[in-house]
């Protein structure tokens, strides 16, 4: 019996598979091939002059076009979709995507999936437009419960149709510190950086001032006096892909000057090398403003074994466990709070350990590709069951 037809359409702002891509493409990529044994996957992006026009994906179709002009982008996905007529189009992180499609295929199944809140804010949709949007969609898969309180403030009327899909992390691309091929490669990464007798702080993300990484900045003068061997590791720039830098970014290094030796720099890296800035810290944070709706840092640090100090804020309540495998600081206090927890933490080898040992754990348990797969066929299945129950398979 054929396998119902699954359409994803990411927003064409970066190629699948890629290095320097968005977290958006990031979950397509980890979570499409998981459901091919189960459905016919095919994915839309944006071509490359490096890849074809057509190509595989851990046995996922994925088809690419030109997506300078994101108009023109839609309306060749569109005509495609019309041709290969999938049973269900999902929408990556772009509501009005869904309102143009259900325009092009008024009897097409359309579902949308919300990474963020960054393109439901009133600065990218109105209002109206949004309601729209969300309309045409039959089912909107969330992030996070706080994203889904968010977005059912924002259109009432479409509560009914949130449901949340937690993302995840590959277990074995980021293995645990305590783990003996993970022991073996952190003593390598130390030495190698000149690690040896420092306690690592890692950021890992985007250099914007939502992400609070001056708080960081902040916090560091009173930390290093009260633990001399502290060293700040910040990974990442302030755009996917390219190290151009911003004002914002300008002034975080000036800040860091002013502590040489113990504050780093890393320009932005590939995906790829992600993993061996985790492995080689102690300790990760995440002082991320209140809308971060969910944080894959989080997880992939916690998968390396990491204890996590966070903002207690956004979906970052629903990942880390406050005391048990990190700490979780009140948002309007990240520099106070942030600081005390972290010199609890760097002075205290066994509460690392502890605390990385149940991350890791609570990641195995909650956070990996294949819950995030196997989470999203129950919501196919329930929507299907009834209607057409033929091509579940």
């Amino acid at each position: 019996m054929a396998k119902a037809k699954i359409a994803f359409v990411t927003p064409g702002t970066f190629p699948l598979p890629s290095q320097s891509s968005s977290s958006v493409e990031r979950v397509v990529e980890k979570l499409v091939p998981l459901l091919v044994p189960q459905v016919d996957a095919s994915i839309y992006g944006r071509s490359s002059r490096l890849l074809g026009k057509r190509g595989q994906l851990g046995g996922a179709t994925v088809i690419r076009y030109p997506a300078h002009n994101k108009r023109l982008y839609l309306q060749r996905v569109g005509q495609s979709i019309k041709v290969n007529q999938p049973d269900l189009l999902q929408v990556e992180n772009r509501p009005h995507y869904a309102l143009k499609l259900r325009r092009m295929r008024p009897g097409s199944k359309i579902w949308l999936n919300l990474h963020s809140s960054t393109f439901i804010r009133k600065s990218a949709i109105s209002p109206d437009l949004l309601a729209r949007s969300f309309r045409a969609a039959d089912r909107i898969i969330v992030n996070s419960e706080y994203l889904k309180e968010d977005v059912a403030a924002r259109v009432p009327e479409c509560a009914e149709k949130l449901h949340v899909v937690y993302p995840g992390v590959d277990t074995e691309r980021f293995p645990s510190q305590y783990s003996f091929a993970g022991a073996s490669r952190r003593a390598e990464l130390r030495k190698a950086r000149g690690w040896a007798g420092r306690s690592v702080i890692v950021f890992m993300g985007r250099l914007l001032a939502i992400k609070g990484v001056h708080h960081l900045l902040k916090l560091m003068p009173q930390l290093v006096r009260e633990h001399p061997s502290a060293l700040l590791v910040i990974v990442g720039g302030a755009f996917y892909g390219s190290k151009r830098t911003t004002a914002y970014v300008r002034q975080l290094q000036q800040m860091g000057r002013k502590l040489k030796g113990h504050v780093q720099f890393v320009p932005y890296v590939p995906y790829s090398e992600v993993p061996s800035w985790f492995l080689g810290a102690d300790v990760a944070v995440v002082p991320s403003g209140k809308r971060e709706a969910f944080g894959l840092v989080n997880v992939e640090a916690m998968s390396c074994g990491l204890p996590v100090v966070a903002t207690r804020a956004g979906g970052m309540k629903e990942i880390i466990e406050d005391g048990v495998t990190g700490y979780l600081v009140d948002p309007d206090h990240v520099v106070e709070e942030m600081r005390a927890r972290l010199l609890e933490l760097l002075r205290d080898d066994q509460l690392r350990l502890q605390m990385g040992l149940k991350s890791r754990e609570r990641v195995e348990q909650h956070f990996t590709w294949q819950h995030s797969a196997d989470r999203w066929m129950e919501l196919f299945r329930d929507a299907w069951r009834e209607t057409e129950p033929w091509r579940l398979e």
